[in-house]
């Protein structure tokens, strides 16, 4: 991607279809994954699934998310770009599923804190923190292996605490990294017909793996949100699991990208509002939880049920990404906060500042990821 852009009416047209294609299709691969939560005890099957998912689909956002913010400096642009496209979003979506979560009944007196993101909103928190660090990675000789250690680390660290879901940031800082060193010919080997053929059968033995040992793994190693100690696992664990898991992502998420389609879509679109998406399907996924849906119909547990809430949840999940759903959501996903900022001379004769890519100033977003609450 080149590193301007032009002015903000020619963007639509310059945006890579490619990433918008990638976005859509994880977001879609994550409302399901949720959706299966609460219905996946009894089926080995879906729990397989369930895992296969979750090692990858969290690296492949956090790695396109940091090859979206390699230009970012901590310019007075780029800083308003990341209030109005990551603080805003964090304290309405985290100030609405509190309400929610007291309004559903089962929990009335579910504190709000803004320090303590819940459910899907500590990605917001964990995008703010690495993009701020974006400049001290691009500084460093080495910063992928710098990185790598850091969740190493992390990983043997119990009782890092709920704050900012410091456990998450550290444990998925790699990926970041990783995208802020790769380059666009990068994601071309990757789309190679040779790694598409290859990727089938890394996948099915990824499936074929997980299903042999799935009842037998604890998924809180998928959710990186807990150190070996905090897990009661031996210390050695932690390494071993984040060294092992890194790698199983890692292979999963070129697998992903070979098969993403690098020409307009149909759902081409439905990728540049997929924040809206990520940030919705919570509260229809909460609500199968607090309600107590599945066990008053326990149809939705059976293999016929399995099918029709995937379906369910995917359809659900692309309407949330759609246009209108984008403009209607925009004040609290986009919102203009020229009013909130000083205009500083230099970016005043510069019309407004340097330009960047358009994803630098938007929420990349992610695949989730399960909250501890």
């Amino acid at each position: 991607m080149p590193r301007m852009f032009p002015p903000p009416q020619k963007t639509q047209r310059q945006r890579d279809p490619f990433f918008d294609n990638a976005k859509y299709l994880a977001i879609v691969l994550v409302a399901v994954a949720h959706a299966w939560e609460p219905v996946m005890d009894g089926s080995r099957a879906t729990r397989a699934l369930y895992m296969v998912v979750y090692t990858f689909h969290m690296p492949a956002f956090v790695l396109i998310s940091g090859y979206m913010s390699r230009t970012f400096e901590g310019r007075t642009g780029q800083l308003r770009r990341l209030v109005s496209g990551v603080v805003v979003p964090y304290v309405v979506f985290e100030t609405a599923y509190t309400l929610f979560r007291r309004w559903s009944g089962d929990y009335p007196e579910a504190p709000l804190s803004l320090t303590d993101p819940f459910y899907l909103t500590w990605f917001l928190v964990a995008l703010f923190v690495w993009r701020l660090s974006a400049p001290l990675w691009r500084s460093l000789r080495h910063p992928v292996p710098v990185a790598l250690g850091v969740a190493v680390l992390a990983s043997l660290t119990p009782g890092i605490g709920a704050d900012l879901d410091l456990q998450r940031v550290l444990q998925f800082l790699p990926f970041f990294v990783l995208g802020l060193s790769l380059r666009e010919e990068h994601f071309r080997m990757v789309r190679r017909r040779a790694v598409r053929l290859l990727s089938v059968p890394v996948v099915l033995g990824a499936v074929a793996m997980a299903y042999r040992v799935g009842p037998e793994v604890r998924l809180s190693w998928f959710y990186r949100s807990s150190a070996a100690g905090d897990l009661d696992a031996a210390w050695w664990t932690g390494p071993v699991m984040t060294l092992l898991l890194s790698a199983c992502a890692l292979a999963l998420t070129a697998c992903f990208l070979a098969w993403v389609p690098g020409r307009r879509t149909w759902f081409t679109v439905l990728g540049a509002g997929s924040v809206c998406g990520y940030l919705l399907h919570g509260f229809p996924v909460k609500a199968l939880e607090y309600w107590h849906v599945v066990d008053a119909f326990p149809v939705l547990a059976t293999p016929a049920g399995r099918v029709g809430v995937t379906v369910a949840a995917a359809v659900m999940v692309t309407l949330m990404c759609t246009p209108p759903v984008r403009r209607t959501l925009r004040w609290a996903v986009e919102p203009p906060l020229d009013w909130a900022f000083r205009t500083e001379p230099r970016d005043a004769a510069r019309g407004g500042g340097p330009a960047e890519p358009a994803a630098e100033g938007r929420v990349p977003v992610p695949a989730g990821g399960v909250s501890r609450r």
